[in-house]
């Protein structure tokens, strides 16, 4: 259930029917090499909530593109909000997803670079009580639904075969193979080794590694293995809302944390 194609007098019956669960998918708009549209992180956030909700039903709020990519501010495209904007907007999104009556919101992250965002946004959610809960999954995979041919392609994927893939399977008329570069450009070019030998990283990271905002091999990408991923990993995220629903214990210790707070 999208959210914004229900109407409003159907809106209640949609909450009841998600049980009071939102999914709540973060991605960006950036580039994607060469060979992939810029919004790839919503096609494939989307789909893999679309996939989850009708194993488990849930409500899906509408595409939150404003995240974190300060890191992409150099090529053409990029959407990058400053990072105060960010906070204040995602928060105040939760405050009305549960002001509808959907207690239990859910980050489904698409994006590799809002892990630190995402971190920083739950640690947040302590500085003034509320009568709902965030979450954010990352729920692993079933052996039997990841084929061995696919199961490491998430690492250091930007544009890669997963990523590729999995676009492929979605919107296979965005995607560009003959414009896929073989000439190991997405490898990283370790500018910093010596700074990341000793354990140390600074914020330039990514565009030290991969200037051009490609990181990978997309060669061995098709629609079938990109199906197949988003398949799987659509099953673990209905296993985890699934979980998210049967959930009493977060709000309870959340309302106790708040309590204990005042009471200082």
């Amino acid at each position: 259930m999208r959210w914004e194609e229900l109407t409003s007098d159907d809106f209640p019956q949609a909450v009841a029917a998600s049980q009071g669960v939102c999914l709540l998918p973060l991605s960006v708009v950036e580039r994607h090499a060469h060979h992939l549209p810029m919004a790839t992180d919503s096609y494939i956030g989307r789909d893999l909530c679309r996939r989850a909700a009708e194993i488990e039903p849930a409500l899906i709020f509408p595409d939150f593109i404003f995240t974190q990519i300060m890191e992409a501010r150099h090529v053409p495209g990029t959407i990058a909000i400053e990072p105060e904007l960010i906070l204040r907007l995602l928060d105040n999104v939760c405050q009305e997803i549960a002001r509808n009556g959907l207690r239990k919101i859910v980050l489904v992250n698409a994006h590799g670079g809002n892990h630190g965002l995402i971190g920083l946004f739950l640690q947040m959610q302590f500085s003034s009580p509320r009568d709902y809960v965030v979450y954010v999954t990352y729920p692993p995979v079933l052996a039997e639904d990841d084929p061995a041919e696919i199961g490491d392609w998430s690492a250091g994927d930007h544009a890669g075969a997963q990523e590729t893939a999995a676009v492929m399977a979605i919107r296979p008329d965005l995607v560009h193979p003959e414009r896929i570069h073989a000439d190991g450009e997405g490898e990283a070019q370790g500018r910093l080794k010596a700074l990341t030998d000793v354990g140390t990283s600074t914020g330039i990271w990514w565009y030290a590694d991969h200037p051009t905002h490609y990181a990978g091999d997309a060669s061995p990408a098709t629609a079938e293995k990109g199906e197949r991923w988003l398949a799987a990993r659509g099953k673990a995220l209905a296993r985890a809302i699934r979980a998210i629903k049967a959930d009493d214990v977060a709000l309870r210790l959340q309302t106790e944390f708040f309590a204990a707070a005042r009471g200082h």
